[in-house]
């Protein structure tokens, strides 16, 4: 047996420790997962205890402070027994604890649950079990953000899951709930072909990624632009602009260039997205939505799946970001076609608040006031 070092510039030793590298990362992330989970069962475990224990006996809040003092005090090295962090505890485990409340106000996320269709069926074990999988994989400082931020159980099971499945950071997390992330979720009404070009795990990952409208505020535009300047505005505010657009885009770059027989061809925006394992390309259009746009993009993602896509990538994901839409006209457009494509909106600035409507004259009116004005002015000739 040769006792000759490998030499580190060799390619097979250099590949060898990159393999070990992530081996032992993987290992980490897993003993950390095992960690944060047996974590949160302990703190469901005594939430649980002192509500059981409340109801038999009639303690009152007292005793929070009384398992805080007496849990610090056997147990001195350990931090997270604070009055405030026991008395979350408790709240963490009403919070998602009573089954009543699940069938009415998850029925609108059944599709995006793990929850049976029967909930209110289950035995109390077997309800305790599904919602104790789904709290314990996600870290207990999210718990608390989604406790303070949210009241509604639906609202808050949308952001644990999304939490578990994305792993947002708690930033994130934040970030998505003051932009109403839930909210939105229920009210948009997506326009997409993704159940007939993807299979069905991947199609409802691409659904979770697409927004029916983004709001591109921050790039400071109030009214109509060229999309070459848009364009610009974005790739200038590209941190926000991936804010807007949801946790794992990663941008590769801007007027990316494709060939084919020797002729270019430029997608707008090209992005990858981490968790669907897919490129993702954007197309600006500052006009409504017109059915030849899908027919572009359409040919732009047979570039990309042909050219560069990658091994064990799913197919690229194609999005239509234009001033208004039509969402019959989008979804003839999308009929046959193969490739994911979705079509969206975007604001340049919010809408008009609902106390101001009809108090406030409409563009149309303003529009007739300075024709008036022009039309009145002195010297003018017709």
């Amino acid at each position: 047996m040769t006792t000759t070092a490998p030499s580190l510039a060799a390619p097979e030793y250099r590949k060898f420790i990159e393999e070990l590298k992530v081996r032992v990362v993987s290992a980490r992330i897993s003993a950390a997962r095992n960690i944060n989970r047996d974590l949160i069962l302990l703190y469901w475990d005594i939430g649980k205890a002192i509500v059981e224990k409340q109801h038999v006996l009639g303690w009152g809040e007292a005793v929070v402070d009384q398992v805080s003092s007496d849990l610090r005090h056997a147990f001195p090295q350990t931090t997270g027994f604070s009055p405030r962090n026991v008395r979350d505890m408790r709240r963490f485990y009403l919070a998602y604890s009573d089954k009543t409340i699940w069938p009415q106000r998850v029925a609108k996320l059944r599709a995006k649950t793990n929850l049976p269709q029967a909930v209110a069926k289950l035995t109390d074990a077997e309800f305790e079990n599904i919602i104790t999988g789904l709290v314990a994989e996600v870290p207990w400082g999210h718990h608390r953000f989604i406790l303070d931020k949210t009241t509604d159980p639906a609202a808050r099971l949308y952001y644990l899951q999304a939490t578990a499945r994305f792993g947002w950071s708690r930033a994130v997390l934040l970030n998505q709930i003051k932009a109403g992330a839930y909210e939105r979720a229920l009210a948009e009404k997506k326009t997409h072909n993704f159940p007939l070009a993807l299979p069905e795990y991947v199609a409802e990952q691409a659904d979770e990624m697409l927004k029916s409208t983004y709001n591109l505020e921050f790039l400071g535009l109030k009214q109509a632009v060229k999309e070459r300047k848009m364009e610009d505005r974005l790739v200038a505010k590209i941190q926000e602009f991936i804010l807007e657009l949801g946790y794992g885009f990663c941008f590769i770059g801007r007027q990316h260039r494709l060939t084919l027989r020797g002729k270019e061809y430029f997608i707008d925006l090209l992005f990858y997205h981490r968790f669907i394992k897919a490129l993702v390309a954007f197309e600006l259009k500052v006009v409504p939505f017109e059915p030849e746009f899908a027919g572009k993009m359409d040919f732009y993602l047979n570039l990309l799946n042909d050219t560069e896509r990658g091994p064990g990538d799913q197919p690229s994901i194609g999005i239509i970001l234009c001033a208004e839409k039509d969402d019959v006209e989008v979804e003839y457009a999308l009929r046959t076609k193969k490739n994911p494509i979705g079509v969206a909106e975007y604001q340049l600035q919010p809408k008009l608040p609902a106390e101001f409507k009809g108090k406030l004259p409409t563009a149309k009116q303003l529009a007739e006031v300075v024709r008036t004005v022009l039309n009145e002015a002195p010297g003018k000739t017709t």
